[in-house]
């Protein structure tokens, strides 16, 4: 006879942590309920996870990382005009992020404070973002398809209309229709870069 361990696979306890997470939170759920409902034992999740917050972030990492972000921003943006890079920056910054993330409340309910090297290693990437933007507006400026103006804090600006889109329709599902909202976002900026 085999083990549970052996029958239940990682992925069947990560789509159902996944979804209870996501419905619950994660003060919410119990490491008996992702067992009741991925049909395994609590020794077989400690097994593949070493613990519940180990599930947690096993169940949430695959949505997206900074680092896999970044890239398809550099990609998205390499080679093009400085008004079509801010386009296709747009419109990557608002269709990189998943339907049904979690909401960030998941993440504070255990713990609010990032350690040293992580809040570290997340303000670099979350810079290296704001320089694509920035590097963008710059290369518009000095090409003379925009106004003269500060390019880090006219980044600054885009990047906060494309984070209040992402966190209103992904983390709290206001209903906004993202190509509508990209659409404006790139409209609003242009006109503002004159």
């Amino acid at each position: 006879m085999q083990s549970q361990r052996e029958t239940v696979s990682p992925t069947k306890i990560l789509e159902v942590s996944s979804r209870l997470f996501a419905e619950k939170g994660y003060a919410n759920v119990s490491i008996r309920d992702v067992c009741k409902q991925a049909e395994t034992t609590a020794p077989t999740i400690y097994y593949h996870f070493g613990s519940k917050r180990g599930l947690f972030i096993a169940a949430v990492s695959p949505k997206i990382t900074i680092h896999e972000f970044i890239i398809r921003l550099m990609e998205a943006t390499k080679s093009e005009t400085p008004r079509r890079g801010i386009g296709s920056f747009v419109e990557t910054y608002l269709s990189s992020f998943p339907e049904r993330a979690f909401d960030p409340g998941l993440y504070m309910r255990d713990n609010a404070k990032l350690d040293k090297d992580s809040a570290e290693r997340i303000s670099a990437e979350l810079d290296e973002i704001q320089r694509i933007a920035a590097s963008l507006v710059q290369r518009g400026i000095e090409g003379g398809d925009f106004g003269k103006t500060d390019a880090s804090k006219a980044a600054d600006c885009l990047i906060g209309m494309l984070n209040h889109v992402v966190f209103q329709k992904i983390h709290f599902s206001k209903s906004r229709d993202k190509e509508t909202a990209a659409r404006f976002i790139k409209e609003f900026f242009f006109k503002a870069l004159k």
